[in-house]
C-alpha cells in the first residue's frame, strides 16, 4: 500500500515469501537534488516510521547533495561519524574506507581495482570479508556459494563523538553475480539466500518487542559502556560465526596499549534508544565495541564474556533469518536508514577483479539517543 502526499509516494517493502520483516520502504517522487523543507518532512517521517528507505535510479546524485541530504536530519553535524579513527592503521575499519578529496564526510566502500572515482587515482577497494574477522571462517572451497553476516553494528564512533542519526548508502556500481547461501553456523542450523553482497538488516524495535517482560525491563533500566577507542580495541579479537558480538578469547588489547584515553569521552547508553518520531523502543547494542553493563541498582558488569553472553541472548532473536531484510542492489539505489534503530551488515565475497563501488555517508551527531521515557 503506497501512501502519497505531494508528488511523492512512500511504498511499503513487501516481504518476499517467508518473510516477516516489518520494516523497510521505496520513496518514488522526491528529487533529492532539490528538496524542500515540506518534501524533506516526508522523507523524515517515513524513515523514522521504515527505519530503511530506498530511492531508485540516483546515478546522477552528486556527492555533494547525498552529503546535504543526510545532513538534514542534523544541520548542525558536519563531520564524518567516525572522526580521525578511520586513520588509525590498527583501527578495524581501517581497510574498509576511502575519503573523497572534495567531500570528506563522504566515504568510498566497495571492491577491486579503480583508476579514477571523485578525485580518488588507482585505489583498490576491498570488500570485507568475515575471513577477516571471524574465529572460524567458512572454507576457501565454499567460499564462492556461502558467506556469512560479517559484523553487524551501528555506525558510530562510539568514543568521544555521538552516533550518526542517519546513514546514507549510494549503489553506484554493482556486479550482479549469482546469490549465497548465508550460513549463521551458530548450532542454530540457521541460514538464507542473500545476493551477492547485499546489505542485511535487522529492526532493533522487533527485537526489543520480541523480548520477555523480565527482559525488557533488564534492557529499560541498563545502560551500555563502550570500550575506549572500540575499533582499536577490538582488532585482535575475533568474532562469533552469525557476527553477533566477538569471541571472549582475552586477545583485545589492553588500556596501555591503546592511544590516550580521555575518561570523559568514553560512551555510556542506554541499552534501549527511543525514536524521535514514534516513540517505539530499539534494543540498540553495537554488540562488539561493549565492555561493561551498568545495572539499575548500581552493579557494574565488567566481565566480558558474561557481558557479551547476555548482549548476545538479547539481540540473537532478532537476527533470525525471517527477520532480516537484504537489500539486492542495482546500481543508482540510495538507501537510508535510521542508523539508531536497526542493526545492518555486510554480506558476501567478491573476486579480486570485481569491481563494486558505493558512497558512504553518516555524521557525527550533535546530541545523543534519546532514552526510555522514565
Amino acid at each position: 500500500m503506497a501512501v502519497k502526499i505531494n508528488n511523492i509516494s512512500v511504498h511499503r517493502i513487501q516481504p518476499p515469501k517467508g518473510s516477516k520483516i516489518d520494516f523497510g520502504a521505496e520513496i518514488r517522487g522526491a528529487n533529492l537534488e532539490n528538496l524542500t523543507e515540506q518534501d524533506f518532512e516526508i522523507i523524515k517521517n517515513a524513515l523514522y516510521e521504515n527505519s530503511v528507505v530506498l530511492f531508485k535510479n540516483q546515478q546522477s546524485l552528486s556527492p555533494k547533495a547525498q552529503f546535504e541530504l543526510t545532513q538534514k536530519f542534523d544541520p548542525s553535524a558536519g563531520s564524518y561519524g567516525h572522526g580521525k579513527t578511520i586513520d588509525a592503521k590498527r583501527s578495524v575499519l581501517h581497510p574498509d574506507l576511502k575519503t573523497i578529496p572534495h567531500q570528506p564526510q563522504v566515504q568510498v566502500i566497495g571492491n577491486g581495482p579503480v583508476a579514477e572515482f571523485e578525485g580518488l587515482k588507482n585505489i583498490t577497494l576491498k570488500h570485507p570479508h568475515h575471513k577477516t574477522f571471524h574465529k572460524t571462517p567458512i572454507s576457501e572451497a565454499d567460499d564462492r556459494e556461502a558467506t556469512r553476516f560479517y559484523r553487524w553494528h551501528i555506525d558510530a564512533a562510539l568514543y568521544d563523538l555521538s552516533p550518526p542519526r542517519v546513514t546514507s548508502l549510494m549503489a553506484v556500481s554493482v556486479p550482479k553475480t549469482e546469490y549465497q547461501t548465508l550460513r549463521y553456523d551458530d548450532g542454530s542450523n540457521d541460514e538464507m539466500r542473500v545476493p551477492r553482497g547485499s546489505t542485511a538488516f535487522v529492526s532493533s524495535y522487533r527485537t526489543y518487542d520480541l523480548l520477555s517482560d523480565e527482559d525488557k525491563e533488564f534492557a529499560r533500566t541498563t545502560k551500555v559502556q563502550y570500550a575506549a577507542h572500540p575499533y582499536i580495541w577490538m582488532s585482535p579479537a575475533r568474532s562469533r560465526s552469525d557476527g553477533l558480538g566477538l569471541v571472549s578469547d582475552g586477545l583485545e588489547l589492553s588500556r596501555e596499549e591503546l592511544p590516550p584515553i580521555d575518561e570523559e569521552k568514553i560512551k555510556i547508553y542506554p541499552m534501549c534508544w527511543r525514536n524521535p518520531v514514534t516513540g517505539r523502543l530499539a534494543l540498540q547494542v553495537h554488540p562488539s565495541a561493549v565492555e561493561k553493563l551498568h545495572l539499575a541498582d548500581g552493579t557494574v558488569i565488567s566481565d566480558l564474556k558474561e557481558v557479551r553472553d547476555i548482549v548476545h541472548r538479547l539481540q540473537r532473536p532478532g537476527i533470525a533469518p525471517e527477520l532480516v531484510y537484504a537489500i539486492n542492489w542495482d546500481e543508482g539505489d540510495l538507501a537510508l536508514f535510521n542508523n539508531r534503530g536497526v542493526l545492518h551488515s555486510v554480506t558476501g565475497s567478491f573476486k579480486p577483479e570485481e569491481v563494486r563501488i558505493f558512497r558512504q555517508c553518516n555524521l557525527a551527531a550533535s546530541d545523543d539517543p534519546l532514552g526510555p521515557e522514565v
